[in-house]
């Protein structure tokens, strides 16, 4: 059931994909998709999510620096009150 979950997925990417190129293509039985053929027609969306969000290293090192010499500055208040709106229902 799994497979074919993703095989749908794939199917409906590569659809889209196509859909947005102007192309068509005929339905593909199930079962028949590569997993290498999805791949190759992923949206730019997916590949994103393949690659994972861009992380700036430079600054996780600073603020790494920044905690471990207590120079890190902390808003408690701030903390709450985000935490707060975030909780109770508004009103």
């Amino acid at each position: 059931m799994i497979n074919s979950v993703g095989q749908s997925i794939g199917n409906a990417i590569g659809a889209t994909s196509l859909r947005e190129s102007g192309k068509t293509r005929a339905a593909a039985p199930t079962g028949s998709v590569p997993a290498s053929a999805a791949a190759d027609v992923a949206s730019p969306a997916a590949r994103m999510a393949a690659e994972g969000a861009p992380v700036d290293m430079d600054k996780i090192a600073a603020i790494k620096s920044a905690i471990a010499s207590g120079n890190y500055p902390v808003n408690a208040d701030a903390i709450a009150e985000r935490m707060l709106e975030l909780d109770l229902p508004q009103t």
